[in-house]
């Protein structure tokens, strides 16, 4: 089931994957510009999305699509969802993290999602209900107990703005309690690495639906769980993530709520 949508997404994950090596330190700064204040835009994501899409539309043009670039095209039903460059920042600045992210979904929520990683040709994939893989072996997330001692991921944007505060109210409650804490600049691969056991829990606020639209797919598919601040399921919507294996998550969960 899906082995089509499947192979669909990891072309065009490669395919994103292989024009963004091509630009990475290579940039020309006149390519660079400011969609709004501190958040940039290159010509590398653009086209990137431009390979990711062609070859999406060529396996699947029945299927609807949305792009950080690009917007969004044709039905919401069922779509595609495309970071296709999550970690623009880090790229421009010639810091080696960040990734493609390629999802399906549709009314039911993720059908098939990737994550690739091109510079260190890590390619994370799952699929509804059939598990989760980190270069084609499966994979689960970590079986740290709590959140005292885990290794945890967060991320903050300058666009959190007034929200700032609230975030650091949260940061304040987790960093005690934590062995470490890191904040690497793309939320995709901050949820691959929860799903496949390097981070044991993740937390952020305000994420775009390309941010989270594979990464999610991998942590379910991987055992993890994943809520809203409040412990709800209304994170789609609200981009606001509480992610992690059940205990970690459980317990990161209920500091967070406290703020």
């Amino acid at each position: 089931m899906y082995d089509a949508q499947r192979e669909a997404c990891l072309a065009a994950a490669q395919a994103g994957g292989k024009v963004l090596l091509g630009y990475f330190r290579k940039l020309d700064p006149a390519t660079i510009t400011e969609k709004t204040k501190n958040d940039v835009v290159s010509e590398a994501d653009r086209a990137a999305e431009a390979a990711i899409r062609a070859e999406l539309d060529f396996h699947f043009p029945q299927y609807g699509f949305l792009g950080e670039e690009g917007g969004s095209h044709g039905s919401a039903d069922i779509r595609w969802i495309v970071d296709p460059l999550d970690g623009t920042l880090n790229f421009v600045q010639g810091f080696p993290h960040w990734c493609v992210s390629v999802a399906l979904w549709d009314a039911e929520g993720p059908v098939v999602g990737c994550v690739l990683d091109p510079l260190r040709d890590d390619c994370f994939l799952a699929v509804r209900g059939l598990g989760a893989t980190w270069n084609g072996k499966p994979m689960r997330v970590s079986q740290q107990a709590g959140l005292d001692g885990a290794f945890i991921a967060t991320g903050f944007a300058f666009q959190l703005g007034e929200r700032w505060p609230l975030f650091n109210a949260a940061l304040g409650r987790v960093f005690p309690r934590a062995k470490g804490i890191r904040r690497a600049g793309s939320a995709a691969l901050d949820l691959a690495h929860v799903a496949c056991g390097i981070f044991d829990g993740y937390f952020e606020l305000g994420l775009k639906p390309w941010d989270l639209a594979a990464g999610v797919l991998l942590v379910q598919e991987a055992g993890g769980v994943i809520t809203d601040w409040e412990g709800g399921q209304g994170w789609f919507e609200s981009g606001n993530l509480v992610v992690g294996n059940p205990g970690v998550q459980r317990e990161l969960r209920a500091c967070l709520h406290q703020t």
